[in-house]
């Protein structure tokens, strides 16, 4: 460990901090202003011709660039005063009268992780008096007095000395809390004296003060009293900034002003504190004071003592004695800075009979008393005429203080003694800061006594500006720890204080966080604090855990270059380990070494081997017992490592006994083989893979990190699966490709006192994780044999008082991990082969206690298998489920399952995975429906494979349903696949296809109980609520709305909304079909077939006997069966709304859906749909059952012309699109509309239309032939009117016919507009057909009647014409 530098916040905005200080210099004159503002009205040509020479635009951008990069990185820092809180979430930068306040911020940076940042908080002017300007500034953080605190400061507060010998007290936010005048002279200094805890008994307890020095005068501030003023001055702002309330005097400041007199300049000074003398001392210094008849009192008189620096002496020592001089009480000046309460306050003058504007004018020009100073002579100093000092630094403990002159040099005095002790030379223009490094709790403590104070100690931190560079070195004659090159324009920032307010009961259980010294560097803007570990302050004689330190630094570095050689590597890794003395370094110097990825194996076993010796060779009281055994095991955990690895050879002599005992599987092997080779099939698609991570040998590091020893046996740390899973492969891998003898490797496993639980579970993990080598690999499954018949064998592996009465925990272990992997043909042929070695070791018990062999068979070889049982039906499920979804399809990843996530999802698991593979092949309905009626006629399971993907499809659904004949009963499996369907149209609403096939998987479900309970859950989970907000949006638009209000309030396009209210028509009709028998009316588009509800029982949810113990989540089913029976006119009623919105959006109308209905059907609408609602009865409102009518014929004129353009363009019109007409038929009953004048309506639009024969058709449901026939005979003038006056085809016979017309027809039919028909231009034979309608209708006495007839004669004289 050595000096760091760390680097722990970052200052923003310092390019506006610098140009808000140094504004004078960057503002242009008027000229100038004038000038660039007249170039900035003309024509630019300056990048005139540019083409011809590219770069010079581009050099041009790149001088400007830096230009303003050099003005950036100039030493404008070097100009202001500066000042950070101890705390580090203050920074003061001041120049002249301005001054900006950056305060302390958190955020996440781009990596998550969390850094602090000083941006600006306050910035502005605070001069008061004419031509003063800023001269010093300290941040003094003040201690919070709440009981709850823990040591963070409550507020911070700014003190500031101007040129005009003002003193001003600002809080964070600028705001003015005090303002003294102690002494007519420019401030050149502030410094603050906090509380320390005292490391000693005998260690005087300093006061807390605040320290100002002027050219000859020096005033010092109690602490105390001035933190007591601060938090009145605070408390009075705040409240007055809030409510205007009276001033309260805050209580006066007590300080001391005493002259320095003897010195001819003084520059920077400190304040040590009190010191008491010794009685040796007291009696040198009053015979050198007073002479050889000198009277000396019993006890020696506390003194104050200051040191200055300056000139002539260049360093002062002065001495006050207490009590030689009175404090001073100053009248506090409070100042309350905000307008606000100085608005108030001149406002409330006049009534609250406060002083008038006069006096206070008065009041401001006049003054404050100045307080003479107390004279105080130099006690003596160190003289040197040429020299000057010009700023000194006082250290943490008070023993010493540095001195820097003009002449380069740094000067470390001791304070108590009053001499320099030491100098150092070439750093002109330094800036020092002291560190205070505290010993580790650690080795020391336990050789020494506990009651031992921890040593502490100090370091010296010089920035010499001119160099850039910034040391660290040890005091008092320590040498350089740690130097750093740095800019040359940082500042080194060093408050020397902490918070005030602190005693010996408040700091009691805090912990104070303040930096000590902060080097600030302005061209990047970051803050960084000096970390230095203790030991360097220790000499090299006495440190030898220095020197051990820096051995393990040299081990590390050597560790980290690549090209070393092995030989070189071991001996000095070697000498190393010989040569570091502390026990704790040894060992991490060890770790360091075998976690090392370049160290190969040899060179740690010799190392760990020498390293083992050398400590056995020294006396055993010195050594470190846990050291000699961690070398210990380490050493033969290199030995197993080395073992293993000389194994991995290919075995050429395969023993006999292993193929007689593996025969006996065949038959278990030859049943699961076609569902293995349709697995292997799927799975073995090309993918990804990496050289490294096939055939590379586990890393030692890795293997001594998941090895370790406890208590004399070895263990395997349970870490990642993947580590986990390279140990498995690294020990028995070879073993199952064939690859390493079985025996041998088996024997040494069994020496190394591994348990044979942990070694089964290895290689259970590395079967398992390798499922595609294994399948690949034929004499896996006989190795893997051997292997567990070797492991089951070994003593500890099955209890030996097993008695066959209970399950043995040896074979749960592999049914446990079989059950929980997700390998399903891996973890199958592991249960087949376990299942075989436990059934021969069952017998060998049998045989040996005959008499209990029965209990052994039974209980044991049944949970074998419906283990196995288990796991074929996982493997068919898996194969399933793994088939590639079609290329355009919705895709999503492959789901993985096994056992254990079956049973824990519950009795609808199965259906719910296979649901998901249904959505996820796009499997339709109508496809589905297919497949399981084929399956139901189709009982045998053995069918030739199709090379087809859908053909595969159809077999493995086919396969899987016949292993789960409940979990994936129809029923079961389409209210499954209707619920993933409107799940995944739900997060993706653009696709209406889903919410339609969700609907036909609905109406798919024979079973009442289930099509209600789904239907129902469906509606209130995802329907209703976008169903309302386009309701509510229809009603506020008036009509169908646009796409971007449907995206916005409905939350999908409005294309997707036409398909979403068809689905939600469909959706509540079928929910009408299988409720209640007793509310159905007689519309059959409403309610096409009785409820079978009522005389249907309620199913039961069954599973398979080996799938009994499901526990889970309560299934979609099970779900369905507890929902309760619906309103049927409820439901009615929304279809009815959901119909007219349907409409609308297909045919683009207006519509107002809620409008069209009175207060009881709108307060009915979006309920549950098992509540009872007050529905509308009785008579309509005449004016609403018109609307309704209206549009009810708007939609069938709509229809109308959506049949006509179909018809046009030869496009085929779906049944589903011809509904419209029946749809508005049935809507007339429950509208109350009369259905009669929509049929003649209807009748007259498909005349209109030009559609004649679907018009007869329609004509004969007409009930009022009397007014069809008026309006039919309209319909006939305005074609025969297009025909003979407004074709622009007329011919002379036209003309003649036209005269020989009767007047009145004559002028009937101009009296018609053809332009209201859509069609006009229609064959005379239609007119003529229609014509003959219109007579048979109308009776003889009809008003029109003769009038048809006259039309009739001119249809049949134009029909006869050529």
């Amino acid at each position: 460990m050595s000096c760091s530098l760390l680097e722990f916040g970052r200052v923003q905005e310092l390019r506006q901090v610098r140009e808000f200080l140094f504004a004078a210099q960057n503002t242009a004159g008027p000229d100038e202003e004038k000038t660039k503002a007249e170039n900035e009205l003309t024509w630019d040509d300056s990048d005139w011709g540019s083409w011809e020479n590219p770069d010079t635009k581009e050099n041009e951008n790149q001088a400007e660039e830096e230009e303003q990069q050099q003005q950036q990185s100039a030493p404008w820092l070097q100009d202001c005063v500066l000042s950070l809180s101890p705390c580090s979430d203050l920074l003061v930068i001041a120049r002249e009268q301005k001054a900006a306040f950056l305060s302390a911020k958190w955020r996440t940076d781009e990596g998550g992780q969390e850094e602090m940042t000083l941006g600006v908080s306050w910035s502005g002017a605070l001069s008061v008096e004419e031509g003063e300007c800023i001269s010093s500034v300290i941040c003094i953080p003040l201690a919070s007095q709440k009981r709850s605190s823990t040591g963070r400061p409550d507020w911070t507060c700014i003190v500031i000395g101007f040129s005009s010998g003002y003193v001003r007290f600002y809080t964070e936010s600028g705001v003015l809390l005090l303002a003294q005048l102690l002494h007519e002279d420019p401030v050149l200094r502030l410094k603050c004296r906090t509380y320390e805890i005292p490391r000693h008994p005998g260690v005087t307890e300093q006061h807390e003060e605040l320290s100002i020095l002027y050219r000859a005068s020096l005033v010092t501030i109690d602490g105390f009293s001035l933190f007591q003023s601060l938090r009145a001055c605070r408390n009075q702002v705040a409240r007055a900034a809030a409510v205007g309330s009276d001033v309260i005097q805050p209580p006066p400041l007590a300080y001391k002003k005493w002259g320095l007199s003897d010195m001819d300049k003084v520059a920077d000074h400190s304040s040590i504190g009190i010191t008491n003398l010794s009685v040796f001392d007291q009696m040198k210094n009053a015979s050198v004071l007073g002479g050889f008849h000198a009277s000396i009192k019993g006890s020696p008189p506390a003194m104050c003592q200051y040191i200055t620096a300056g000139a002539g002496p260049y360093t002062g020592f002065y001495y006050a004695v207490e009590g030689s001089s009175q404090p001073l009480l100053s009248h506090v000046a409070l100042a309350v800075a905000s307008k606000l309460t100085s608005a108030l306050f001149s406002a409330a003058s006049g009534w609250l009979g406060w002083k008038s504007k006069n006096d206070e004018e008065s009041a401001q020009k006049q003054k404050p008393k100045v307080e003479p100073a107390t004279p105080l002579p130099v006690r003596f100093g160190l003289p040197d005429s040429r020299r000057h000092g010009e700023t000194i630094c006082l250290s943490p403990c008070n023993t010493m203080a540095a001195v820097t002159d003009d002449f380069g040099r740094v000067t470390l005095l001791d304070v108590a003694r009053g001499i320099a002790i030491r100098m150092w030379k070439g750093y002109r223009d330094a800036q020092l800061g002291w560190l205070q490094v505290s010993e580790a709790r650690g080795e020391r403590e336990i050789a020494t006594s506990p009651s031992m104070p921890r040593r502490h100690a100090q370091f010296l931190v010089i920035y010499a500006p001119r160099r850039g560079i910034l040391e660290v070195w040890g005091t008092q004659h320590g040498p350089r720890v740690g130097a750093f090159t740095v800019g040359k324009q940082c500042r080194l920032l060093y408050a020397g204080h902490r918070l005030m307010g602190v005693n010996s009961v408040t700091s009691q259980g805090w912990q104070i966080h303040t930096q000590q010294v902060c080097l600030f560097d302005p061209v990047s803007g970051l803050l960084r604090c000096i970390t230095i570990p203790f030991h360097l302050a220790l000499s090299d004689k006495k440190s030898e855990r220095a020197k051990d330190m820096h051995l393990l630094k040299r081990l590390t570095s050597l560790l980290k270059s690549r090209e070393v050689e092995p030989a070189l590597l071991e001996s000095e890794a070697q000498n190393v380990l010989l040569d570091i003395k502390h026990p704790a370094l040894k060992k991490q110097a060890l770790e360091s070494l075998l976690s090392n990825r370049n160290a190969p194996v040899s060179c740690l076993i010799n190392v760990t081997r020498a390293l083992l010796a050398s400590l056995k060779e020294q006396d055993p009281e010195a050594v470190d017992e846990s050291l000699v055994q961690f070398c210990s095991s380490q050493l033969k955990l290199l030995q197993l490592y080395t073992d293993v690895q000389l194994l991995h050879t290919p075995d050429t002599s395969p023993t006999e006994s292993e193929h007689l005992s593996f025969s006996g599987i065949e038959d278990d092997l030859a049943r699961v083989g076609p569902v293995l080779q349709q697995y292997t099939e799927i799975n073995t698609r090309p993918c990804v893979s990496f050289a490294q991570d096939s055939g590379e040998l586990l890393p030692v590091r890795t293997f001594l990190s998941l090895l370790e020893w406890v208590d004399g046996e070895l263990r395997v740390i349970k870490q990642t699966d993947t580590d986990w899973s390279q140990l498995g492969s690294f020990l028995f891998w070879g073993c199952l490709s064939g690859q390493s003898p079985l025996q041998k490797v088996c024997e040494t496993l069994q020496e190394s006192g591994i348990s044979p639980q942990q070694l089964l579970s290895l290689l259970l993990s590395v079967w398992l994780n390798k499922e595609k080598e294994v399948l690949k690999c034929p004499a896996a499954v006989s190795n893997l044999h051997t292997l567990l018949s070797t492991l089951s064998a070994m003593k500890g592996a099955v209890d030996a008082s097993w008695d066959g009465q209970s399950i043995s925990p040896w074979w749960q272990q592999v049914r446990t991990t079989c059950l929980q992997s997700e390998s399903a043909a891996a973890a199958l042929l592991a249960a087949v082969v376990a299942h075989h070695v436990a059934k021969s070791t069952i017998t060998k018990l049998a045989q040996s206690k005959f008499q209990e062999g029965w209990e052994c068979v039974s209980l044991e070889l049944e949970q074998w298998v419906v283990c196995i049982k288990q796991l074929e039906d996982v493997l068919a499920l898996q194969t399933l489920l793994c088939l590639p979804p079609p290329q355009g399809s919705a895709g999503g990843a492959v789901s993985r399952c096994s056992v254990k996530t079956l049973l824990e999802s519950g009795r609808g698991g199965v259906a719910d995975c296979v649901s998901k593979l249904i959505f996820r092949q796009g499997v339709s309905p109508e496809l589905l429906k297919d497949i399981l009626q084929q399956r139901v006629e189709n009982q045998s399971t053995e069918q030739p494979s199709q090379p087809g993907e859908e053909e595969r499809l159809k077999e493995l659904l086919e396969f899987v349903c016949q292993r789960f004949p409940s979990s994936l009963s129809p029923d079961v499996l389409f209210a499954h696949c209707s619920w993933e369907h409107v799940v995944q149209w739900n997060k993706d609403p653009e696709v209406g296809q889903y919410l339609d096939w969700s609907v036909e998987f609905l109406k798919m479900i024979s079973n009442p109980h289930i099509q209600l309970g789904i239907s129902a859950m469906m509606w209130h989970t995802f329907i209703v609520k976008r169903f309302s907000a386009a309701a509510y949006l229809m009603e506020k638009v008036g009509k169908a709305p646009k796409d971007r209000l449907c995206r916005r309030d409905v939350g999908m396009g409005d294309a997707a909304v036409r398909s979403f209210m068809g689905s939600c028509v469909q959706l509540l009709q079928a929910l009408m079909e299988v409720s209640s028998s007793s509310f159905l009316p007689l519309f059959p588009f409403f309610s096409r077939a009785d409820s079978g509800v009522e005389e249907v029982s309620a199913p039961d949810v069954c599973v398979e006997e080996a799938w009994s113990a499901a526990e889970g989540p309560v299934s979609i089913v099970e779900l369905a069966m507890d929902q309760r029976s619906v309103h049927y006119p409820l439901v009615q009623h929304h279809c009815v709304l959901a119909s007219l919105m349907h409409a609308a959006m297909t045919f683009s109308l207006r519509l107002k859906p809620l409008s069209l209905f009175d207060s009881k059907g709108k307060n009915a609408f979006f309920r549950e749909l098992t509540s009872i609602q007050l529905l509308p009865s009785g008579d309509m409102d005449p004016n609403l059952v018109a609307v309704r009518q209206e549009f009810l014929m708007a939609v069938l004129t709509g229809w109308v012309k959506a049949l006509a353009e179909a018809e046009e363009n030869g496009v085929r019109h779906s049944g589903t699109e011809d509904m419209w007409p029946s749809v508005c038929m049935e809507l007339t009953s429950l509208l109350q509309v009369n259905t009669d004048i929509l049929r003649r309506h209807l009748v007259c639009e498909l005349y209109n239309q030009g559609l004649d024969l679907r018009a007869e058709e329609l004509m004969m449901e007409v009930e009022d032939k009397d007014v069809l026939g008026s309006q039919l005979l309209v319909l006939t003038g305005q074609r025969l009117s297009f025909s003979l006056l407004h074709s622009q085809s007329q011919t002379k016979p036209n003309m003649e016919l036209l005269a020989r017309l009767p007047p009145t027809l004559c002028t009937w039919l101009k009296a018609m507009d053809p332009s209201e028909l859509r069609c006009p231009s229609v064959p005379l034979s239609q007119s003529g057909r229609l014509i003959n309608k219109v007579v048979e209708m109308l009776p003889e006495n009809h008003a029109q009647y003769s009038l048809a007839l006259h039309l009739l004669e001119a249809v049949d004289s134009l029909q006869d014409e050529p």
